[in-house]
């Protein structure tokens, strides 16, 4: 089983983004914002643009089955494709819907396709630039219309940027991470787990750590990092499977810097 034409869903993110997300940037209605959860924003556009890709993408490759972020919210069994299904696709209509709620430039779309249990393709569109990263399994990944390639990171830990989601990790966890935090020139959200990959796959960022483990945010990226010669897995050091829901995510620059984090990260 294999997707015939890669760019087809490029063209596709495109298409959804001009007409779904951008043309309610800045401008959403009373009503147009939900919480899914305390703190967990919705809008319209999230809401249209998985309607669209979602109905798009089956069609593409047959016998396919989606697992979307809104979709999930309404029926959290959908995980279970993970399991049961030979070919899945992963879609986050938009990533970063804080940044995108409140005006804010920094967030993106993104799909992977899953076939037999290991991520095959993957993409991250930006709506703002109009750009798409692509990445196939042992192909490479590209962007802008160059190959990705990561360049080499600092040497040391003083010097590496990244983020770590500590607004997830139990409050004594929380604590020892931020203190070991200042160890680094600079540790920011994004809150845009598709922007966090992409600004480590050109070299400007160096690691990211997530605890909180959804698919469809974190299963693009993690293919296209790899594909510039990144680093993505568990901290625990077990591989990293598109339906991991309870283990912690490290991804860095290159191997040897993943290493040393996961080293400095989880010693007690």
């Amino acid at each position: 089983m294999r997707l015939a034409n890669p760019e087809r869903v490029s063209e596709t993110l495109a298409e959804t983004a001009a007409l779904d997300v951008l043309r309610r940037f800045r401008a959403l209605q009373a009503g147009e914002v939900m919480e899914k959860a305390p703190g967990d924003v919705v809008t319209v556009a999230d809401i249209d643009a998985e309607h669209r890709l979602t109905s798009i993408l089956g069609g593409l490759l047959p016998g396919s089955r989606v697992v979307g972020e809104e979709a999930f919210s309404k029926r959290p069994e959908i995980l279970e494709h993970f399991e049961s299904e030979d070919a899945v696709w992963v879609i986050d209509p938009v990533d970063g819907t804080y940044n995108f709620s409140k005006g804010r430039p920094v967030f993106c779309m993104m799909v992977g396709l899953i076939i037999r249990g290991e991520t095959c393709v993957a993409w991250i569109h930006d709506p703002i630039s109009g750009d798409t990263a692509l990445a196939e399994k042992g192909a490479g990944a590209f962007y802008r219309g160059d190959r990705l390639t990561i360049p080499a990171p600092p040497a040391v830990l003083d010097q590496l940027v990244g983020s770590i989601n500590l607004g997830f990790w139990p409050r004594e966890q929380r604590s020892r991470l931020k203190a070991r935090s200042r160890r680094f020139a600079e540790v920011s959200s994004l809150r845009c787990a598709g922007h966090d990959f992409l600004a480590m796959a050109d070299g400007t960022r160096h690691f990211s750590l997530y605890r909180r483990l959804w698919p469809w945010d974190h299963v693009p990226g993690v293919l296209i990092l790899e594909e510039a010669g990144g680093r993505a897995g568990r901290l625990d050091r077990a591989p990293y499977r598109p339906g991991d829901r309870v283990a912690v995510l490290l991804a860095a620059a290159n191997q040897e810097v993943w290493g040393e984090l996961q080293s400095f990260l989880s010693t007690d």
